[in-house]
């Protein structure tokens, strides 16, 4: 029997109006987001929970702030999504929006040898 990551998925109800599930990268790149998501103190029972890049909103986007970001996502993927180790996380400025950063996050499931990547664009309202 083949052993397979899942969890709810987190978009809601499917046609059928039914939850559906998320298995294996999708199940891992959803909670990704829920951690990211997530500011601390905000779920009951694991007020250490998440990562709070919402916090980041209104900082200026300079070399301290990225920083920051990319430590505290580093942090808080490797303590809370334990099916992954994080190879890299990476936080850049896009060079089309200057207050857009450019997060790439690279990973691979520990059981399995493959490499994944999982970018997103972070606006900082200066």
């Amino acid at each position: 029997m083949e052993n397979r990551d899942i969890s709810f998925s987190l978009f809601g109800l499917d046609a059928q109006q039914r939850l559906p599930w998320a298995s294996d990268a999708q199940s891992i790149n959803q909670v990704i987001w829920n951690i990211l998501l997530t500011s601390p103190g905000e779920r009951l029972m694991r007020p250490e929970f998440g990562a709070g890049l919402k916090s980041f909103l209104h900082h200026p986007n300079n070399q301290t702030t990225r920083s920051l970001i990319e430590d505290i996502i580093n942090e808080s993927i490797r303590r809370w999504e334990t099916r992954i180790n994080v190879l890299q996380v990476s936080v850049n400025i896009d060079s089309q929006q200057l207050h857009q950063l450019v997060v790439d996050i690279h990973y691979q499931q520990k059981n399995n040898t493959q490499q994944q990547m999982m970018q997103f664009s972070l606006a900082l309202n200066e």
